[in-house]
């Protein structure tokens, strides 16, 4: 009986080959199980039957019992409905059909006793109903009558006739057809020390709850199960790539780093700057291959550590390359490792598509023969041509903007895997980290290097022009520079160049004495160069820019951030264009402006920014905003199983909970040979056979 979840859904009652390709394509339902573990979004109570009399357009769902006494069909083709006038004798009301026209003629009759269920809405001053579903009283069943269960259904779906309520049919069917033979996939142990409900329990109650107060322990069952097998996951996975790949070994601390850190340092660690570089130090010199996920917000400075861990390669023979997701960063990166080496025998080189001809022929010799140390590119690098002498760690920066597969070429690079340091300023919420990047050890630096100051921010309305332009002009007076941001949409480029051409006039105006450039992805290269050029040699005074200086520009002498249609950023963005500036010793400002009617959610993005600069709150407060599936680079990081109930950003606890269960596992059974955890390793491979898992990439 248990194999009867593995069956083809096509074999369904109620289902057939024309459905099943239906939920193969829009649900990724191929077997009985899969449909079981499509869980419904929200419950309604059937249990109420409203009067016509009470109805008004802005109820809910709503649950009718009378009679049709009226049919009339208008329109032709494609813009042919049905409607009928639906009556219980309190008043009437209009049901409308679009679809399955033919289906409601000849399965509903004038005069039959029905029960209707829809959400009522005006339309030309009458109370109307589109699509209902309706059942004769006689046959009404347990569904239509307490809570029901809703599912998400695709556009493709509707419009082939495949509702929610058909959905909750074929799930009745399954129940029907395996009794109560769902097979456990926990140990009896683990449902007994963490109190759960058994499987088959959980999942019946979950698609057919008697009452809401069932609910939360079916799906409490379902969540940790979820859980606990992401993380069992995750951990296994750690647990074998630290036993089966072996790493380059760094056993020397030698002259070039020592030679950097007592003569060239331009400045003290910080603590958490001394406390990574341990950590590093630590994994080079195991004999394991390091997979470590370094955090710091903007100006934190990751760079410099970055560099620390490729001066241990260079010492110990071998050779380094950092990553970068643009040409902006990568020269940055160039120009910044350079003036920290100064005069140091390391040989830095760039390499990004714009190198070209002898040029990029002399790099790519000099690379293959181990004359250049450390190579700074972007795409570039895992380009097959690229060949290394002895990579032996490769830095990957922003690596959210990289797609899995890109960063598994640098893998090849060697004959076994470099150590891997991925570097963002992008901080990950702890619940993200758990999962997203639960495979990675995690560094965080979170101090700021000494003389620096947080950022003062502030919210101006589009009315406070005029306080900004005395704040603005103040800081000019004192030597200081300021970047004033438009956003550029591509939906409403033409718009957004408007408004950023309009907005160089208006500060040229406004500020006659000074020097306003501007830079946007339209200008050729050269300009964007030249721009950046004057502003960084204090030549040009404002800079009118896009989001292309949200990464790889450092100005310390840029004092103010104004960022214009801010409503228009998320919350991450925002701190990103923010840490531009608050790289020198002076005070800071970022300036959002906005117009003065703000949704809700708006308004408490504002309110966010002007109360910290902790990037990892702000990434927390973002996740809650917008969900785990906004956040970039969330779909191609590697999470193993879909979760179908569990929610990384709501069950932070449950996770918890789920990462101890799974660790203790691992640890009290390495060799995967306890008979009470074969129902675990069993269930555990069934999830992963169709899974491509791509976690091992850093």
């Amino acid at each position: 009986m248990p194999d009867i979840l593995n069956q083809d859904i096509k074999y369904l009652k109620g289902v057939g080959p024309a459905r099943a390709k239906l939920l193969n394509e829009e649900l990724k339902v191929f077997t009985l199980r899969d449909l079981l573990f499509v869980f419904p979004y929200k419950y309604i109570d059937r249990s109420v039957i409203h009067k016509i009399r009470e109805l008004q357009d802005d109820m809910p769902y709503v649950q009718l019992r009378g009679h049709i006494v009226d049919f009339e069909t208008e329109g032709e083709g494609r813009k042919r409905r049905l409607k009928a006038t639906f009556t219980d004798g309190t008043g009437f009301v209009e049901l409308v059909w679009f679809n399955s026209i033919n289906y409601i003629q000849k399965n509903y009759k004038m005069n039959q006793y029905l029960q209707v269920f829809g959400k009522p809405s005006s339309y030309n001053g009458r109370i109307s109903i589109a699509h209902p579903e309706m059942d004769e009283v006689g046959k009404v069943g347990e569904v239509s009558t307490g809570l029901q269960a809703f599912y998400h259904t695709t556009e493709k779906m509707k419009r082939s006739g495949f509702t929610s309520r058909l959905v909750n049919d074929l799930v009745q069917n399954i129940f029907d057809a395996v009794k109560d033979c769902i097979p456990e996939t926990l140990p009896s142990y683990i449902i007994s020390e963490y109190a759960l409900m058994g499987l088959n329990e959980a999942l019946r109650i979950v698609h057919r709850p008697a009452n809401a107060g069932q609910l939360p322990s079916a799906r409490r069952r379902l969540k940790f199960e979820e859980l606990f097998y992401l993380q069992l996951d995750i951990l296994h996975y750690t647990k074998n790539r630290k036993r089966c790949y072996a790493g380059f070994v760094f056993p020397v601390i030698g002259e070039n780093f020592n030679t950097f850190y007592y003569n060239r340092l331009p400045f003290s660690l910080t603590n958490a700057q001394k406390r990574v570089i341990r950590e590093i130090r630590r994994d080079v010199a195991t004999g394991s291959q390091m997979n470590r996920l370094l955090q710091g917000d903007v100006g934190s400075g990751k760079t410099l550590v970055a560099l620390m861990a490729c001066l241990m390669a260079i010492d110990n023979g071998f050779q380094a390359c950092l990553m970068a997701p643009t040409e902006i960063l990568a020269e940055q990166h160039l120009e910044t490792i350079r003036k920290f080496l100064g005069d140091m025998a390391v040989t830095v080189e760039l390499l990004t598509g714009n190198i070209k001809g002898n040029k990029r022929k002399d790099i790519l010799l000099r690379i293959v023969t181990g004359e250049v140390k450390i190579l700074i590119g972007t795409h570039a690098l895992i380009e097959p041509t690229v060949k290394f002498l002895n990579l032996g760690l490769v830095v990957i920066d922003e690596q959210h903007r990289f797609g899995v597969k890109q960063r598994a070429r640098l893998w090849q690079k060697n004959i076994r895997p470099p150590h891997i340091l991925v570097m963002t300023a992008t901080p990950i919420p702890r619940t993200l980290a758990m999962t997203v990047y639960g495979d990675l050890d995690v560094s965080v630096i979170d101090e700021l290097p000494p003389g620096r100051k947080p950022v003062k921010t502030i919210h101006y309305y589009e009315t406070d022009r005029y306080k900004l332009q005395e704040g603005m002009r103040s800081q000019l007076r004192e030597g200081r520079q300021i970047y004033v941001v438009y956003p550029l949409i591509k939906e409403n480029e033409k718009v957004d160049l408007a408004d950023l051409e309009a907005g160089y006039i208006r500060l040229s105006q406004m500020f006659p004495e000074y020097r306003v450039g501007k830079i946007h992805g339209k200008m050729r290269p050269a300009e964007k160069e030249e721009a950046m050029q004057d502003f960084s040699e204090h030549r040009s005074h404002i800079l009118v820019s896009t989001t292309v200086i949200e990464v790889g520009v450092n100005i310390p002498n840029a004092s103010v951030m104004v960022i214009e249609n801010a409503e228009r950023f998320g919350l991450a963005q925002l701190h990103q264009l923010r840490g531009r500036v608050g790289r020198g010793g002076s005070q800071s400002f970022c300036v959002l402006v906005t117009k003065r009617e703000l949704s809700e959610t708006t308004r408490r993005r504002m309110k966010i920014m002007v109360e910290t600069t902790d990037g990892f709150e702000i990434a927390e407060e973002d996740m809650k905003l917008r969900g785990p599936g906004d956040l970039e680079g969330t779909a191609q990081s590697g999470i193993p199983f879909e979760l179908r109930i569990a929610n990384i950003l709501k069950d932070t606890e449950m996770m918890s909970v789920a990462r101890e269960a799974a660790a203790k596992i691992l640890e009290q059974d390495p060799e995967e040979n306890f008979p009470q955890n074969r129902i675990i390793w069993l269930q555990l491979r069934r999830l992963k056979k169709q899974q491509v898992n791509f976690s091992a990439i850093s």
